[in-house]
């Protein structure tokens, strides 16, 4: 799952949809990504013109988390290793998916809270 990639306007219905998906594919693993822009991130905000008249607007690490939040607090899975440690996300989140459901959402909310640090700008390179 690719984190952020609907932008502001998408994120909830990004992450609800891909709950669902998920939910429904009950995959063994599952990781997550969030968007990045190497190369700017104009060349994929022209496909979001039909959006709004802001068009696409890229997710603030708050953001990521909350649509990380909302698509774990939507999916229903019964025994998939979850991941969501690769060097693009904000937060390293380890488990598995239904066992460890509370305690990964217990880790986002402390993170959008302050009390877990997030990974630095400059760590998340590719």
């Amino acid at each position: 799952i690719l984190h952020g990639l609907g932008g502001a306007q998408l994120s909830e219905q990004h992450a609800k949809r891909s709950a669902e998906l998920m939910s429904k594919a009950q995959p063994t693993f599952l990781s997550t990504l969030v968007v990045s822009f190497p190369l700017g991130v104009k060349r994929h905000a022209e496909r979001f013109a039909d959006v709004g008249p802001e068009g696409f607007q890229e997710l603030s690490p708050l953001e990521v988390l909350e649509e990380m939040s909302v698509f774990l607090e939507e999916v229903q899975l019964k025994r998939t290793i979850f991941r969501s440690d690769h060097a693009s996300n904000y937060l390293g989140l380890k488990g598995v998916l239904g066992r460890d459901k509370a305690r990964l959402l217990e880790e986002i909310a402390a993170a959008m809270t302050g009390d877990i640090a997030l990974r630095p700008e400059w760590a998340r390179g590719l």
